[in-house]
């Protein structure tokens, strides 16, 4: 029998390691922390997000001084600290945007105060006219779609220490890159990169055979069983439809005055002929790949941890 590489946690085991770690955010923090139609609670919070919050402390602390003992062998101590790279990965409508920013807000209250930075690699998809001309529109979320380079060499800056490093900007609105619009990164401490692909290895023969999660120091994968994601992106696609879609710019304008019914026709082709796909084959199997697993019950809360072994 094939031995699990990781150890498994439920809710109430998993809370237990929490130990005394203080909760720190308000019913009002969470309350601009949660994504469309999801419903993290505070004990949720407490029970599996401070936890991990504590754990990942440990592991940034423990980083820093193994930073500090290498610097100081190579005989230059005041070397730059290099950020605590996390991972976030997992499908769409999954909650790992939601995750991402509890983990931010949790990780820059600890006593040390560090500077926490996210970045989605939403950024680095290409433009939509880029995509069109590639014939690459209705892959857009497969690793194809991104930038792949840019992306990499993003992610390797900021481990290499630089400030000032730049991301480039999307808009959910109009469904494309902003141009000429970047976020510049000031010196973090630990940065998030949350997005679709970011523990994936299958590139282009022809491109250097270095990975993003290479620059990872802990990664997590948020998960879900393919029906629920399923129902949790008609869903999300029907609440924008009645607020976000309205507006007159947005790309998915269009579909802001169809009936419910129209509606879940269209959400269900596009979950069929992109999103599950993309699911099935690029981003399901990076799973095992992850430093620690989420998985969720149908209602979105999490009922299992899976911590890979050390």
């Amino acid at each position: 029998m094939r031995r699990s590489l990781f150890l498994d946690f439920d809710h109430e085991q998993w809370g237990r390691l929490r130990a005394d770690t203080p909760m720190t955010l308000t019913e009002s923090d969470l309350g601009r922390i949660r994504g469309l139609n999801e419903s993290v609670s505070m004990d949720e919070v407490v029970q599996v997000y401070l936890p991990l919050s504590r754990l990942l402390n440990l592991h940034v602390a423990a980083s820093q001084e193994l930073y500090g003992a290498t610097s100081t062998f190579l005989g230059h101590p005041e070397s730059v600290r290099v950020p605590y790279i996390i991972g976030v990965a997992g499908s769409v409508a999954v909650g790992k945007s939601t995750t991402a920013r509890l983990l931010r807000e949790l990780l820059a209250r600890w006593p040390n105060s560090p500077r926490v930075d996210l970045v989605t690699t939403d950024g680095f998809l290409l433009p939509n006219a880029t995509l069109e001309a590639r014939g690459l529109m209705h892959r857009k979320g497969f690793p194809e779609s991104y930038d792949a380079r840019s992306l990499l060499a993003f992610v390797a800056d900021i481990k290499a220490g630089r400030v000032g490093v730049q991301s480039p900007v999307y808009s959910h609105e109009s469904y494309d890159i902003v141009p000429g619009k970047r976020i510049t990164l000031g010196a973090a401490d630990i940065v998030i990169i949350e997005g679709l692909n970011v523990l994936q290895t299958r590139t282009d023969p022809d491109a250097p055979q270095t990975f993003v999660s290479d620059y990872f120091d802990f990664s997590i994968y948020v998960d879900a069983d393919p029906d629920d994601l399923e129902r949790w992106y008609l869903e999300r696609f029907l609440t924008l439809q009645r607020t976000a879609f309205r507006r007159p710019r947005a790309y998915f304008n269009r579909y802001a005055h169809l009936s419910a019914q129209e509606t879940s026709t269209i959400a269900a082709g596009i979950w069929r002929e992109i999103n599950a796909k993309n699911l099935r084959e690029n981003i399901l199997p990076t799973r095992e790949r992850a430093d620690l697993i989420l998985e969720k019950s149908n209602d979105h809360s999490i009922r299992r941890v899976r911590l890979r072994k050390r």
